[in-house]
């Protein structure tokens, strides 16, 4: 590590502490050519994968984005701003495992559907009419015997 001051590249450690919130590691340098200390942080860099667009573009994950997608899907449903916060954590989990460099849009597109199935019902009809670009309602109604069909088939289980 390079000296702040007089760019020496000689900057033993003193002392190295865990943070407070345990995400990182503090260090305490000491420059070997002019003597002053400075404090070097070590923190985990994880990068989330590039989206790819239908049109080919590529673009940054942005979680607000995503927050604005499930808001909309969401408004006016009974559902806590601590479980779509779970929801985006999940989805953004789900994209680190995967551990790939470039994710298509139509597979965030697919993991939201699922979290909003799992949400609330209303707000995974919304988003798919959308997502799925239904034309008819016929296609509303094919979505919406899908959800109740999963619903008896849990209701079944719990009997």
């Amino acid at each position: 590590m390079k000296c702040p001051f007089c760019n020496h590249e000689d900057t033993p450690v003193l002392d190295t502490r865990l943070s407070e919130d345990g995400h990182s590691i503090r260090r305490r340098r000491r420059c070997g050519n002019c003597d002053k200390r400075f404090t070097t942080y070590e923190r985990i860099e994880l990068t989330l994968p590039v989206i790819v667009k239908k049109n080919g573009s590529r673009t940054e994950f942005d979680p607000a984005k995503l927050r604005g997608s499930l808001m909309l899907a969401l408004r006016k449903r009974p559902v806590s701003a601590e479980a779509v916060d779970m929801a985006i954590q999940s989805i953004q989990d789900k994209l680190l495992q995967s551990g790939e460099r470039e994710v298509m849009s139509g597979q965030i597109g697919e993991l939201v559907m699922r979290e909003l199935k799992r949400l609330d019902k209303i707000a995974y009809i919304r988003f798919a009419s959308v997502y799925k670009s239904f034309e008819d309602v016929a296609e509303f109604q094919d979505a919406i015997a899908e959800v109740g069909q999963e619903r008896k088939g849990a209701k079944r289980r719990d009997d």
